[in-house]
């Protein structure tokens, strides 16, 4: 009697395993995606959906240039969008300034537009004033913008006169804009950029401008990667079609859609700290958020005998809080990596035998 129901009992299970083979997805290696059909492909796939589908009024030629823009809008991503009647208010980013240890300039522009320009020229003044010999200029707060106009001029304070900039370059060689900066930067010192994922559009092409000319290190996170030009055209309904006519190309050919710019470093910040920081530094400035009052700062000293105390101290105080219950402090943590290059690298040039 065993065998029979053995025999029986297998026969089901593999008429069932059978079933679920033929019901379930087949495995990754064997998907077919639509970019493996060639061109009669499509044209067959897309008269055979025709003929036999079992709602043809779903398939009238509005829903078809409605699947159509839907799938354009999903592959091209970043370079075509869809926008509604009108324009959203422009999110409030103030420009923010500050000397930190006491020689070390912070720039954060907020936006790259013709006041924050003015802002900046004034502040470059103001730091050479006060014997600034570092530079760290802030894009991770950057409005994204379509102005490469401006962000032209921003580069400019930094690019020797005559050096070519970035090329705006359309679908054919007659539609380039070529910009080039044609004054004497107003700043000729070291400069560290933070940028991240929100740091996107125009501000891509200065921080890689001023990495070219500047041999400028990246601290942060990659970029956006939207360093190209965006013209919005009205469609019947007033809504906006916004498309991508033009990428923004630096002096090295190289362009920053749609990988972005790699950081030198990599360093992480949430964007819901990092937005904490920018708006509680417009009172407390940004000091706070990389030394803590009574955390000794990283010196000669501590460098020369091969220790950090800003590291020591933070993860101690990081374990009273844990022990406490405490909320941890905000920190920014790739502004803090900043000031570690800037004062590594003072206290290696001041060491006997070495150029200034």
């Amino acid at each position: 009697m065993l065998r029979p129901v053995l025999n029986g009992s297998l026969t089901i299970l593999l008429c069932t395993a059978r079933f679920a083979a033929a019901q379930s997805p087949p495995p990754a290696s064997t998907a077919v995606t639509v970019d493996s059909l060639n061109a009669a492909d499509l044209q067959q796939a897309l008269s055979i959906i025709k003929n036999n589908y079992i709602a043809p009024d779903a398939l009238n030629e509005t829903e078809l240039n409605r699947a159509t823009l839907a799938g354009l809008l999903n592959r091209l991503d970043c370079c075509l969008m869809l926008l509604p009647t009108g324009r959203a208010p422009t999110p409030l980013t103030p420009f923010y300034r500050e000397i930190i240890d006491g020689h070390i300039g912070y720039l954060r522009p907020g936006a790259l537009d013709k006041s924050n320009l003015q802002e900046t020229d004034t502040t470059l003044r103001d730091f050479a004033g006060k014997k600034v010999d570092a530079l760290i200029a802030d894009l991770r707060g950057t409005i994204e913008t379509n102005d490469y106009l401006v962000a032209a001029e921003f580069a400019k304070r930094f690019v020797p006169n005559g050096k070519p900039l970035f090329t705006l370059r359309g679908p054919t060689t007659k539609q380039e804009r070529v910009f080039i900066s044609n004054q004497e930067p107003a700043y000729h010192g070291f400069i560290v950029l933070l940028v991240d994922g929100e740091t996107a559009g125009a501000a891509e092409a200065v921080a890689g401008v001023l990495r070219i000319y500047d041999k400028a290190i990246v601290i942060g996170e990659t970029t956006a990667g939207r360093a190209v030009q965006y013209s919005d055209l009205p469609l019947p309904s007033a809504k906006i079609l916004r498309v991508a006519v033009a990428v923004a190309v630096l002096p090295d050919q190289r362009v920053c859609f749609p990988d972005g710019i790699k950081p030198d470093l990599s360093v992480t910040l949430s964007r819901e700290v990092k937005h904490q920081i920018f708006q509680q530094s417009l009172t407390s400035g940004m000091s706070p958020f990389v030394f803590e009052s009574d955390r000794p700062h990283l010196n000669e000293a501590a460098l020369l005998a091969g220790t950090n105390p800003e590291i020591e101290a933070a993860q101690a105080a990081q374990q009273r809080r844990a022990n406490g219950g405490e909320k941890p402090a905000l920190h920014d943590a790739p502004l803090q990596r900043a000031v570690d290059l800037i004062t590594s690298i003072d206290v290696y040039q001041k060491q006997p035998g070495r150029a200034p």
